[in-house]
């Protein structure tokens, strides 16, 4: 926490706006809108997983619609897709941003047009802060008028050619769980450039309420707003983000000095134009081996890291769906190493953990 979220969080409860709506919600929409550009709108919702299911919905994707997803990335990402009776398709990743790769992409459209199952939407993310290559994947969605969402729940503060991530997309999204950049425990946004997707996420959010003076429904509605008291933990947050990015890539930077010499350790680089928030500090290793030994090293002295996201195609519960895939994920899930990466790490902390990845590591 920055210090300030408690003073808003006090505001709720002393105006008694603790329901979903009220100032603290209008005021962080505008802050995270002035964060990212003034020509976007913002709803502040429940979580970025809802945020993603009311894009896909604005998209109009329904029952028996195809979408094309990204693999390498959290079930979040694709379970809405399930939620409306869709279909996802799943395409692998390059080996530069480890997001979408624009070759396969492309390849799955054309395959799936071919098969008279023209996809409805994609979903493109911005993986563990590095965006994406959003040249390339907005070329294809307008080639082949397919609107994308853009998954930044990872991304917040991450840029493109100075843009912000989660401006791109016909639809982007954001996430404030409590394991990301900034939080308010538990939520999310949507963002989008059209201020009318932003008065229908609304409606949908708060249970496609029709304006009438009684309780009436015409469409399906859902409870995904966020809170008062949530949207002021949110407005404290975005007060310390830009110190948050900092500590982050602080984080990255430090580790790389400190490894970035051994032939066992990789980093990822930024690409041309991309600025990363480096949400959490990754690392490839040579085998499956190296990376466990590493990992059960830091465990043993009670210091969490996790493999890489296990690609979706992989998944049990989403194993049988279609899959364009050219090893790049797999290879990634099975050699790669997430990092303790919180913003709150002490110099002390990062010492102890590079000294346990050193002695885990055999010597030349």
């Amino acid at each position: 926490m920055g210090g300030t979220e408690q003073s808003y969080v006090k505001e709720a409860f002393d105006s008694n706006w603790v329901a979903p709506l009220g100032p603290n919600v209008t005021l962080f929409e505008q802050a995270i809108e002035a964060y990212i550009d003034e020509d976007v709108y913002v709803a502040a919702l429940s979580s970025g997983t809802a945020a993603i299911h009311l894009a896909l919905s604005l998209l109009g994707v329904s029952r028996g619609d195809e979408v094309l997803c990204q693999s390498f990335t959290f079930s979040a990402s694709a379970n809405p897709i399930l939620y409306l009776g869709a279909t996802p398709v799943f395409v692998d990743s390059e080996p530069t941003t480890w997001n979408l790769s624009p070759e396969l992409l492309e390849k799955a459209i054309l395959d799936r047009i071919s098969n008279g199952k023209k996809p409805k939407a994609i979903i493109a993310v911005h993986l563990y802060g590095m965006p994406y290559m959003v040249d390339e994947i907005l070329a294809i969605s307008r080639k082949y008028q397919i609107p994308v969402v853009e998954d930044s729940a990872e991304a917040l503060g991450s840029r493109y050619n100075d843009i912000a991530c989660s401006s791109f997309g016909d639809i982007g999204i954001l996430s404030f769980n409590g394991n990301k950049i900034i939080t308010t425990s538990g939520g999310g946004a949507l963002v989008a450039r059209n201020k009318k997707f932003k008065e229908k996420a609304i409606f949908l959010a708060t249970q496609a309420r029709d304006d009438a003076p009684h309780y009436q429904h015409s469409q399906v509605g859902y409870n995904y707003r966020m809170s008062n008291v949530l949207a002021g933990i949110g407005r404290g947050q975005m007060e310390v983000l830009e110190d948050r990015v900092a500590a982050r890539r602080g984080n990255f930077e430090f580790y790389k000095s400190r490894l970035g010499h051994l032939p066992e350790i990789e980093f990822p680089e930024e690409a041309a134009g991309c600025y990363a928030n480096r949400w959490l500090t990754c690392i490839l290793t040579p085998s499956i081996e190296i990376r466990e030994k590493i990992r059960m090293a830091l465990l043993e002295d009670d210091i969490e890291s996790r493999p890489l996201w296990k690609p979706m195609h992989l998944q049990p519960i989403f194993e049988e769906y279609l899959s364009f895939t050219n090893g790049t994920s797999e290879d990634l899930f099975l050699r790669g190493l997430c990092l303790p990466s919180g913003s709150n790490l002490s110099r002390e902390d990062l010492e102890r953990i590079v000294a346990l990845i050193l002695k885990s590591l055999p010597n030349d």
